[in-house]
């Protein structure tokens, strides 16, 4: 029982995932984050180039 108790102590396998598991959900957050500043600033651009193609057409009559 010593040994056992003695051997789960030192075992670091488990502490690993977790760090993995922890880094993995760093990094996804990071990138949603990322992407919706992104997708935020695409929208911008193309409704201001929409609105300038707009005011620059000519005329219809």
């Amino acid at each position: 029982m010593k040994n056992l108790l003695s051997k789960l102590r030192r075992d670091e396998s488990g502490a690993t995932a977790i760090e993995y598991g922890l880094i993995a959900a760093l990094i996804s957050v990071a990138l949603i984050t990322g992407a919706g500043a992104l997708g935020g600033s695409l929208n911008d651009t193309f409704t201001n180039l929409g609105t300038t193609l707009d005011n620059n057409q000519p005329a219809t009559e």
